[in-house]
């Protein structure tokens, strides 16, 4: 699977899934652009790329502001001439019962994970339908796009909603050759995750371990993470596939959390 010089835009990738799909998409011979919140840690994953022999730009996005997202993806097309692939990859998570989730939380999470996938989406459908080689847009959903969990009531309708936004991005793509489709992954054990151990564990009750043993890992056939490495192999798959036949889809890698 290559990309050969095609033009990623990934969104959070200064760290974990982000990062690593920049690393996997330059080694496959992409050029990537790190768009992230802090333009200074953007720029070190762009020195770990080009110190690999890679190409890759760093640039400053807060993927829910709307000038932002244009004028980042406007910077991408005046250096490298167009965009050709497109990962919705910006998250957070804030967990909290519901009587108890304040609705500026709410609002910002909703904000990072739709507005900024729709945000970015429309900043890049343009350039694929002007290049006449259509495009590949990515987002990065979660087993809480199929299933709910306790405490996550923001961050589930948030990755249920990239469904829905997918399919239409397919359906009005496929006449230009743009395919969209979402990554689904399990509990994979970056920052992000880390974080909610002890959040969680607090708010049910229950220690650390139990929370990965009995919470995060109970319903996977093995009792293990999901690795930021499984999920970029997924992520060069929807990227470097080249036909329709492959759109509108929802893939998960979850060792087996939740089976479709």
């Amino acid at each position: 699977m290559k990309l050969d010089n095609k033009v990623c835009i990934v969104t959070g990738a200064a760290s974990g899934i982000g990062r690593e799909i920049a690393h996997v998409y330059a080694r496959a011979g992409g050029r990537v652009a790190i768009a992230d919140l802090r333009l200074e840690d953007a720029q070190k994953t762009v020195d770990e790329i080009v110190a690999a022999g890679g190409v890759a730009m760093a640039v400053a996005m807060d993927v829910t502001s709307e000038d932002q997202v244009n004028a980042g993806v406007a910077q991408v097309v005046a250096a490298w001439g167009g965009v050709d692939v497109l990962v919705s990859n910006a998250g957070i998570q804030i967990v909290n019962p519901i009587e108890k989730f304040a609705f500026s939380d709410w609002k910002k999470m909703l904000a990072i994970h739709l507005d900024g996938a729709f945000l970015t989406t429309r900043a890049c459908v343009p350039h694929m339908q002007a290049s006449g080689r259509g495009g590949a847009i990515i987002y990065m959903g979660s087993v809480h796009s199929k299933e709910a969990s306790v405490l996550k009531s923001a961050y589930v309708t948030a990755k249920h909603g990239l469904l829905g936004l997918c399919r239409t991005v397919a359906k009005e793509g496929g006449k230009h050759g743009i395919r969209a489709n979402v990554i689904c992954p399990g509990f994979v054990r970056t920052p992000l995750v880390e974080k909610q151990i002890p959040e969680q564990a607090k708010e049910l009750g229950i220690s650390e371990d139990d929370v990965v043993r009995k919470v995060m890992l109970k319903e996977t056939v093995d009792g293990e993470f999901t690795t930021v490495a499984d999920v970029a192999a997924v992520a060069l798959l929807f990227a470097a596939f080249e036909s329709n036949a492959l759109t509108g889809q929802s893939l998960l890698v979850s060792h087996g959390w939740h089976m479709d």
